[in-house]
Parts: C-alpha cells; sequence; structure tokens
C-alpha cells in the first residue's frame, strides 16, 4: 500500500456516473462492470469497486491498479469524475480514491445544482483463503443550492466481508455508513451478495440485494440485482467479457435492464455498461465507460 503515495500521480483521470440504490449515498460509483451485471458484485468487488461496494473485495486478487471511468445519468444530468489507486500486492491491501459528482435534478422552475466532493481509503486483508474482511473511510464535502437541502460536510465509514467457503463460490455481506456524520445523502445501509463461477471458468453469476436502514418503519427500501457474465474468446492475452443484468427497486416500484461489454489484458481493461428504466415512473438511463491500468506484480 505504502507504494501507492509514490505512484497516485500517475492515475489517469476519468469520469464515472452515480446511480441512486436506496442504501447507497448520492455519490455511488457503481463501475461499468457493477452497472452491467445489475448493480452487483459485491461478493466480487475487486480494485476499485472495492470503494464502493465492499471493502473487503480488494483482497480478492493481488494487483497494482489505477483505474477511472466517465459516466452520464440523464435523469438529473449528472456527470461523476473518479480515480482510483489500489495495491493489493502487500498482506493488507490499500486504495486512494477521490470522486466528483456534478448534478443538475429537474425541480420544476428551480436551477438546482449539487456538488460533491468525496475522498477516502479502503483498506482489506484476507484473514485466511476463506475469510476476507474490509474497512472503507470516506471524507465529503457536499453544496447544493435546492430548497431544504444543507450543505454538508464529514465522514463515514463501511465495512464488509466476504467468504469463500468453496472454488468458485463468494458470499459477502457489508454495511454502508455505520460510523460517522449523520446525512440523508449518507444513509447507514447493509448489502448482501453471492457470486458463482463454477470451476472459476469463463461464466458467472452474481446475484445482491440493498436495504436502507435510516428510511421509516414499513416502507419498501429493498433493491435487487443481478447478472450474468460470459467471458468470450479467453486466452492468456485476452478475453472479451460480455455482460447482462437486470434491478428492481422497491421504494420507486421500478425496474431495470442493464448490458456491457469489455475487453480485458493482463497489463489494461476496458469496461462499458449501461442501465435502462423499463418499468416505474421515469425513463432513467446510465452509460458508463471506464479504463484500468495493471502495474507490475512483485515476484
Amino acid at each position: 500500500m505504502y507504494r501507492l503515495l509514490f505512484l497516485a500521480p500517475a492515475i489517469l483521470l476519468s469520469l464515472s456516473t452515480a446511480t441512486r440504490a436506496n442504501a447507497d449515498s448520492l455519490t455511488d460509483n457503481l463501475g461499468p462492470r457493477a452497472v452491467a451485471l445489475g448493480d452487483s458484485l459485491r461478493a466480487e468487488s475487486v480494485g476499485t469497486q472495492s470503494t464502493v461496494l465492499n471493502p473487503a473485495g480488494l483482497a480478492l486478487n493481488q494487483q497494482l491498479v489505477f483505474e477511472g471511468s466517465f459516466g452520464y445519468r440523464d435523469s438529473d444530468k449528472a456527470n461523476i469524475g473518479s480515480v482510483a489507486a489500489c495495491d493489493s500486492t502487500t498482506p493488507v491491501a490499500g486504495c486512494f480514491y477521490y470522486h466528483y459528482l456534478n448534478s443538475k435534478p429537474n425541480l420544476g422552475e428551480m436551477d438546482v445544482t449539487r456538488r460533491v466532493h468525496e475522498a477516502g481509503v479502503t483498506a482489506a486483508r484476507a484473514l485466511s483463503k476463506q475469510i476476507l474482511i474490509g474497512t472503507n473511510t470516506r471524507f465529503f464535502d457536499l453544496n447544493s443550492n435546492a430548497n431544504g437541502e444543507e450543505d454538508q460536510r464529514g465522514y463515514s465509514i463501511d465495512m464488509g466481508l466476504i467468504f469463500a467457503p468453496s472454488t468458485g463460490v463468494r458470499i459477502a455481506g457489508v454495511g454502508y455508513n455505520l460510523i460517522g456524520t449523520d446525512s440523508p445523502q449518507y444513509p447507514r445501509g447493509v448489502g448482501t451478495g453471492v457470486v458463482l463461477r463454477p470451476g472459476g471458468g469463463s461464466l458467472g453469476l452474481s446475484l445482491d440485494a440493498l436495504w436502507n436502514l435510516d428510511r421509516a418503519d414499513g416502507e419498501d427500501t429493498g433493491r435487487y440485482g443481478g447478472g450474468l457474465e460470459y467471458l468470450l474468446a479467453p486466452t492468456p492475452i485476452a478475453a472479451y467479457p460480455i455482460r447482462v443484468g437486470g434491478v428492481y427497486d422497491d421504494l420507486t416500484d421500478a425496474g431495470y435492464a442493464s448490458a456491457g461489454i469489455g475487453y480485458s489484458t493482463p497489463k489494461m481493461g476496458i469496461d462499458i455498461g449501461g442501465r435502462k428504466q423499463l418499468s416505474g415512473d421515469g425513463d432513467e438511463y446510465i452509460i458508463q465507460a471506464g479504463l484500468r491500468i495493471v502495474g507490475p506484480t512483485p515476484r
């Protein structure tokens, strides 16, 4: 992890889209792979995905990686910048990351703008081959000119766990914003997920669920999603992942379809993912593109 202090200036700049899962913060950065797979992958949250989905996933592999993504959400004209540097080649894996949100939600005749800066540190460790734990600490600064929404500054902490009882099976549990500043944009939440990859092969299934713990009693807060990932023509040199998925949100009674493609080599990867609302009130769509560069792995 200490090497990131010297390598962080080399991170490539990029942008990513925010998603509005009920138990996630306003500035959630589900990368293009997770979006394509129905907002899932809490049980396989490698690299930058560990900073949002589940910090324990950072210890799943051994890589030095720089990641970022660019995206757009039409419902509130949201753009987000996201960069991260992650080193999981050390006993305690670590990430440094920064997110930036600029959105303009439509609130009648009001000209509303929200801007959020968020920076954080993710750390994870494998206690054994079957059990991985992790934590994520974020610091945020939110500015808004919307009526009734105050500017906010603070911090919050996530904690996550991944259990791998056998090859090709991973089960995850994670708590969001468990400790820190009280904020409606960073509510307490819990998520769970499972990834099945028989024989560690080309086909993978991921299923996730998410609940907001700060909503009123009796209010539906669940968000459920999942997807299939197939590695087309995988070779030691390159692979072409194809992804499809779907999401259902209890609160809004909305359903979404998602899909994505990618290109991956041992040194770099490119991913594109999107999600389109098919039912419920609204016609939201999200599109993302991401890039990762993998550094040398110590022998």
